[in-house]
């Protein structure tokens, strides 16, 4: 009997394997530009960190180039219908850490003590020298969110934002996509970590949940500006 393992896909990878059809079958030829990400996203019922994500891993099977600026062209490679899975796509996880790390930080301006406040200054600190290197790490920013995490005092949430920032860094999806825009002059904000420190230490629940979720909303637009004009 000839069984196949069955499996979940992720939704980036079927939204993936369906437009590789569409080129396929000559709905988008080499040389075209694809259609706006907001229409797609419309026609195929998904969200459109969805259709980003999928055009993540369209480019990294070759099969669409990503001209920042322009816009997502198709190439000349012939697409296949299977698509690798690559991992927890970039904006995916930077929507669940929109939802608990802005509640994080709140709790963190009511708990936080003053060693952990000394920490992210020196967490900013390693940040700032980080931008000075072309291979940044990022490790700083890390440790940043972490402290923070560790300041809620609750032992849930900080195993849950380390847990979504070792995922980030497992995913190859995530991990090409960050190494693409980081050429592309696209860091971690040195200005909103500093507000979201600044309302630490003023133990401001309401300031600190609104820069936490300033600074991700920020992390989101400036990553889907690779995109081109239509992702905005």
């Amino acid at each position: 009997m000839d069984l196949q393992v069955i499996k979940a896909d992720r939704l980036y990878i079927k939204v993936a394997q369906q437009l590789s059809k569409l080129i396929r079958d000559g709905g988008i030829k080499p040389g075209e530009r694809f259609p706006a990400e907001r229409d797609l996203a419309v026609k195929l019922g998904v969200s459109r960190p969805t259709i980003r994500e999928a055009m993540i891993a369209l480019e990294l099977s070759g099969i669409i180039e990503i001209r920042t600026g322009s816009g997502i062209y198709v190439t000349g490679k012939k697409p296949s219908l299977e698509t690798i899975d690559r991992g927890i796509g970039p904006f995916e996880i930077l929507e669940i850490r929109y939802i608990v790390e802005s509640e994080a930080c709140a709790l963190a301006a009511e708990r936080i003590t003053d060693e952990q406040l000394e920490q992210l200054r020196q967490a900013l600190r390693e940040m700032e020298e980080e931008e000075k290197q072309e291979d940044a790490t990022e490790k700083a920013d890390w440790k940043f969110h972490s402290i923070i995490a560790e300041a809620s005092q609750n032992s849930a949430i900080y195993q849950v934002v380390n847990w979504l920032w070792e995922l980030r860094n497992e995913s190859v999806l995530s991990t090409s996509f960050l190494e693409n825009i980081r050429k592309e002059g696209i860091h971690p904000s040195l200005k909103d970590h500093r507000r979201i420190l600044e309302a630490l230490e003023k133990r401001n629940a309401e300031r600190a949940r609104i820069a936490m979720k300033n600074h991700i909303d920020n992390a989101t637009s400036a990553a889907a500006a690779h995109f081109g004009p239509d992702a905005s």
